[in-house]
């Protein structure tokens, strides 16, 4: 790992938040991703398992999390299960944790071996009542790979027919959503490190530079402030490139009078950043792309307002939309005569504005949570409005995350600058 050590006793605070929503009886197992292949003989950079980091913070591959919470011997009630260190595998790969350095990374007293686990596990069900298993239940999920969870889910199946399985899942997806004190500590790092690396590249922006060279500045920037990396793919989109979402090309060259949409965060102690910021490429926003800029400000500050306990994200969203109906007519990309005659399920104003306004973060950039659920306190939100006009061939994208609170929210990007006047200013200098 790359990032400071990380404080255990958030990994411990969140693995009680779980065992206190496991009915009495139940065994739950939880599983690390695969390694998965590229080609020939090589590997995918190792990305771990997002419920099993937010339960262990370790970042090996053949791990497991085991919690029987009544176990009848006291010292496998919560188990932390690693691959034991082979020293052929550390000359090649590089060394693998020891138990007592992953109990300090973790918390977790009671570290075992994976190839001591199969006698053990099978005493433990045994004794259990129900099975709990996880598995990737995101919404937008869309793969049809098989992953380890979905193939240890068969093996147990088979070995143990009579005993009814339940679903971590919809345990994590509650949990997860909520970030305690701990998390957002970690998170601010992680935005620490993405407002630093964009203020220096509004020095590094100009006419002629290209896109790719604006990425490798950005990942640079973050290596040098200890993250381990991006928290996905940087998008760096520059003119008429800016109204396609997942941009991911980075190859053309900023030009002279465009603006350039840069949506990219650090990833650090396996938390992640989100910030979206559009600025001219020469320093100047012309008097028209001020307008638009200041109409997509207006919309994420109020978001921000709308984004508080009690709302559902399906309702702010609507309500988000009927402002930017409004403020779209003003700024002349569609009239009163489209709202009165518009399809009410696919909006006037979303010929403009074509994406959601908000998604949950944390482990994973688009983490687990509810969207027709009322918001609560501890969650963690992007607020990410966007105006796209192809008519124009412009983009612009203004994007902070927050933490709701108990009446509203804290913006956790607060600091990183975001009016047009800023930008202009800090790219003068």
């Amino acid at each position: 790992m790359k990032h400071l050590p990380i404080n255990p006793e958030l990994f411990k605070a969140n693995r009680r938040r779980f065992v206190s929503e496991l009915p009495p009886g139940s065994i739950a197992i939880f599983n690390s991703n695969d390694e998965m292949p590229v080609n020939a003989d090589s590997l995918y950079r190792f990305q771990q398992n997002s419920d099993l980091y937010w339960l262990t913070g370790i970042e090996q591959e053949d791990t497991m999390m085991i919690f029987f919470p009544d176990n009848p011997d006291l010292a496998y009630r919560e188990v932390l299960v690693l691959v034991r260190p082979q020293e052929l595998k550390e000359k090649w790969d590089g060394r693998r944790l020891r138990a007592a350095e992953a109990r300090s990374i973790s918390g977790a007293e009671t570290v075992i071996w994976l190839d001591q686990l199969d006698s053990l596990l099978q005493v433990w069900i045994h004794h259990a009542d129900t099975i709990y298993l996880n598995t990737n239940e995101n919404d937008r999920k869309a793969t049809e790979i098989e992953t380890r969870d979905y193939r240890y889910a068969r093996k147990m199946r088979a070995l143990y027919p009579m005993h009814p399985f339940g679903r971590t899942a919809v345990i994590m997806k509650k949990l997860r959503s909520i970030k305690t004190p701990l998390e957002i500590e970690v998170t601010q790092q992680a935005i620490d490190i993405t407002e630093k690396t964009f203020r220096n590249l509004l020095g590094f922006i100009k006419p002629g530079v290209m896109e790719y060279e604006i990425e490798a500045e950005i990942v640079a920037g973050f290596l040098r402030n200890r993250a381990s990396g991006e928290a996905y793919g940087s998008i760096v989109a520059s003119g008429d490139r800016a109204r396609t979402l997942h941009y991911a090309f980075n190859n053309q060259e900023c030009k002279d009078g465009e603006l350039i949409l840069m949506d990219f965060g650090a990833r650090y102690g396996g938390y992640a950043a989100d910030l979206t910021r559009t600025v001219p490429v020469n320093g100047r926003f012309t008097v028209r792309q001020k307008e638009v800029y200041n109409a997509c400000l207006h919309l994420h500050n109020y978001a921000k307002h709308l984004l508080k306990p009690g709302i559902t994200i399906v309702d702010y969203t609507e309500k988000v939309g009927e402002e930017a109906s409004a403020l779209f007519v003003k700024i002349g990309l569609i009239s009163e005569a489209d709202i009165k005659n518009e399809d009410k399920s696919n909006r006037a104003y979303r010929k403009y504005l074509y994406h959601g306004i908000s998604h949950h973060l944390g482990v994973d950039v688009h983490d687990l949570g509810a969207r027709f659920t009322p918001v609560v306190e501890g969650m963690l939100f992007t607020i990410e409005p966007g105006i796209y006009v192809e008519e124009e061939q412009m983009g612009v994208r203004i994007e902070n995350n927050v933490w709701i609170t108990k009446d509203g929210n804290t913006d956790l990007m607060r600091n990183i600058p975001i009016t047009a006047e800023e930008i202009e200013t800090l790219m003068k200098r």
